[in-house]
């Protein structure tokens, strides 16, 4: 027969793995599954988005809400698409605002996770995009519906998957 003390010492040790499993599975899950950000921690965010664009702000606070430095960069309609074209962002790759993160873009509201490993990786490649508006991605309303796809542009403008979240 196991004694008190052994019974509460077993039922100590089990709460305490317990606890820290929970803590890690759950702060990920309220993190968006993030995970591990500190690659970007020193990485400037530049927004540059249409002034009519209310989502754009929103991806900045977003990012801001993150503990990221972000910059927006309003433009007149007529001009943002001068900086896509400058990128070598492709037509139907190019959403309603571009964030520059150090060397790269990064095409709409695309997910930390996924600029975080962008910056760890420094793939040869010009960016990532997120096509469209997602619903419940990064600084838009509703509920995420299956994967976001973020693709990957090369140097040469060809578009392949980088990653799903």
């Amino acid at each position: 027969m196991m004694t008190t003390i052994a019974v509460v010492a077993i039922v100590g040790i089990i709460f305490i793995f317990s606890f820290f499993y929970f803590t890690n599975v759950m702060g990920n899950a309220v993190r968006g599954g993030e995970g591990n950000l500190n690659v970007l921690s020193n990485e400037k965010f530049t927004i540059y988005k249409s002034e009519s664009c209310g989502c754009c702000s929103g991806y900045a606070s977003f990012l801001r809400s993150k503990g990221f430095d972000a910059e927006i960069v309003d433009l007149a309609s007529t001009n943002a698409d001068s900086v896509k074209e400058k990128y070598g962002i492709p037509p139907d790759m190019r959403t309603c605002h571009t964030t520059i993160v150090g060397e790269y873009f990064v095409e709409g509201h695309v997910p930390l996770e996924a600029i975080a490993k962008l910056v760890k990786e420094k793939p040869s490649i010009k960016g990532i995009a997120l096509p469209g508006m997602p619903s419940g991605s990064p600084g838009m309303p509703g509920k995420k519906y299956g994967d976001f796809v973020i693709y990957s542009i090369s140097n040469n403008g060809s578009v392949g998957e980088f990653m799903r979240i």
